[in-house]
């Protein structure tokens, strides 16, 4: 009997672990989005009987409408701010060289690798002396650390792969270092910025752990509504807005891959 490859025996190995990975990632949104289609009064899997309900209960309640109105109009800013911020600090780190330098981008990975809960009561401590707790700007602040971080990444890794020769060419036909950036650099790091952007903005959309600390009655977000639906009272209605949202963040996520350019075909 002829033998199998190691190398094919391992790929038959890989390929399974990620069919394992997939179905259980994938898993609780197979449940959820066919749930919110149920006509049911409770959570019930399969429906019985299929209907828009939710949806119309989504779209029509004030309440929901203005959490979402709320996380999009936040998500927003953070992913502007952050972005700005994020392409300002990879630069920086890319291209200077000093001690310390090390240690100054570990405490930018900081919120990334630090449990939600504690940048939470941190932030809470330090919003509630700045009285920005229950405030758009303590929102977008607060959201904005935790996406800098994701920026930074995908920016840094254009980096790793940009000729700098292009800026000496630039330069040495009399443009300045602003025009350079503006019309050589961003558009050859543009990928990893528009990474950074969508990663920034999905980051404040889902974010629930920080919201909750710093929400009042009068400014909440979706995710903290959807806390609220599940926590405080049984309604069908988070399974709408969960399908939603999950449905808004993998379309969001998929932006960069969708706006490859296609290749020109020459007549």
């Amino acid at each position: 009997m002829p033998k199998v490859a190691p190398e094919r025996q391992l790929g038959w190995a890989l390929r399974i672990c990620v069919i394992v990975v997939a179905v259980l990632l994938l898993g609780p949104t197979l449940v959820v989005i066919p749930m919110s289609f149920s006509a049911g009064e409770t959570f019930q899997f399969p429906p019985t009987d299929w209907s828009l309900r939710w949806y119309v209960e989504f779209f029509s309640s004030a309440q929901w409408m203005n959490s979402l109105v709320t996380s999009i109009q936040i998500g927003l800013l953070v992913a502007v701010f952050a972005t700005i911020l994020g392409v300002g600090a990879a630069l920086a780190l890319d291209r200077t060289l000093w001690r310390g330098r090390g240690a100054v981008r570990a405490a930018m990975m900081a919120p990334m690798i630090v449990p939600s809960i504690v940048v939470a009561i941190a932030i809470y401590m330090v919003f509630l002396k700045w009285h920005l707790n229950g405030t758009a700007i303590g929102f977008v602040l607060a959201h904005t650390v935790l996406a800098v971080p994701f920026v930074i990444t995908t920016v840094g890794a254009s980096l790793a792969g940009y000729d700098r020769t292009v800026e000496t060419a630039s330069s040495s036909l009399g443009a300045n270092a602003l025009t350079t950036f503006i019309r050589v650099t961003l558009p050859l790091l543009l990928p990893g910025v528009a990474s950074g952007f969508v990663f920034a903005f999905v980051t404040s959309l889902d974010e629930v752990v920080i919201a909750l600390f710093l929400q009042t009655p009068n400014i909440r977000t979706l995710p903290v509504q959807m806390y609220d639906s599940i926590t405080l009272e049984i309604d069908p209605t988070i399974s709408a807005a969960s399908s939603l949202i999950v449905v808004a963040t993998t379309v969001v996520l998929l932006i960069p891959l969708l706006r490859r350019k296609r290749p020109q075909h020459r007549s």
